[in-house]
């Protein structure tokens, strides 16, 4: 199966990091005062400390930030971007590890200068790190929302009568078929009529089965327009 991913590009990707550079120089400030009380017993180590201190602390902040928010730091998240795994496998805590451990070359020798050039260079914007890790950084899109007044129109819902059946319903349909429903309400005029029968009749029958409405309710509805009725109480109805 062939996919395409929006990568994204070096001057979003330099924004991130600035603001996650910032984020770190917050966390550094919290912690200095362990670092004065140290250097206040061995004043000669205190630019080797601050040294190891930021290598630490940001490998560490980007590390959990990326496990915890599913590839993410706090940069990543304001300029909607993610790590993810190059092939579009589920990206595992060993590879966010790898990438960040690699920062350390990456950063050389000054500001990311060789993590920069190799980015540049790479057809997938991959900083030594991302190659280590076969991992890429992408561009979160921005989901547009349907217009549901267009897709359900105005006709008169039946099922809407029965409010508590209603509320059954909304608690037994899964995100993922509710989904799916609305999908194929939204694509049902490019789908041939064979296949459009189909996929109705057995989104139909499915919310059938999850709950029953009175036959007085049902009885002149097809799958289509019972399925958009459903479609309605899960996304619309108040």
């Amino acid at each position: 199966m062939e996919f395409a991913l929006p990568l994204a590009g070096p001057l979003s990707r330099l924004m991130a990091m600035l603001t996650d550079l910032l984020v770190i120089m917050a966390i550094k400030q919290v912690i200095g005062i362990v670092k004065d009380v140290f250097v206040a017993v061995n004043p000669d180590s205190s630019q080797a400390l601050e040294i190891l201190l930021y290598f630490a602390v940001s490998i560490l902040y980007a590390i959990l930030c990326e496990l915890l928010l599913d590839g993410q730091t706090l940069g990543k998240r304001i300029f909607k971007l993610r790590v993810v795994d190059a092939t579009g496998l589920r990206l595992e805590p060993s590879q966010i590890i790898v990438r960040n451990l690699l920062r350390l070359i990456d950063g050389l020798p000054m500001f990311y200068l060789f993590g920069g050039i190799t980015c540049l260079l790479n057809t997938k914007m991959q900083r030594l790190g991302d190659i280590a890790a076969n991992t890429v950084v992408v561009r979160v899109p921005e989901i547009a929302h349907p217009d549901l007044d267009k897709i359900l129109g105005s006709k008169y819902n039946s099922l809407l009568e029965h409010r508590h059946l209603c509320a059954r319903l909304r608690q037994r349909v899964t995100p993922e078929v509710a989904a799916i429903a609305l999908e194929a309400l939204t694509r049902r005029d490019r789908l041939e009529a064979r296949a459009r029968l189909t996929v109705f009749a057995g989104l139909s029958a499915h919310f059938r089965e999850l709950v029953e409405f009175p036959p007085a309710a049902t009885e002149s509805l097809g799958d289509e327009q019972y399925v958009r009725n459903v479609v309605e109480i899960l996304y619309r109805a108040a």
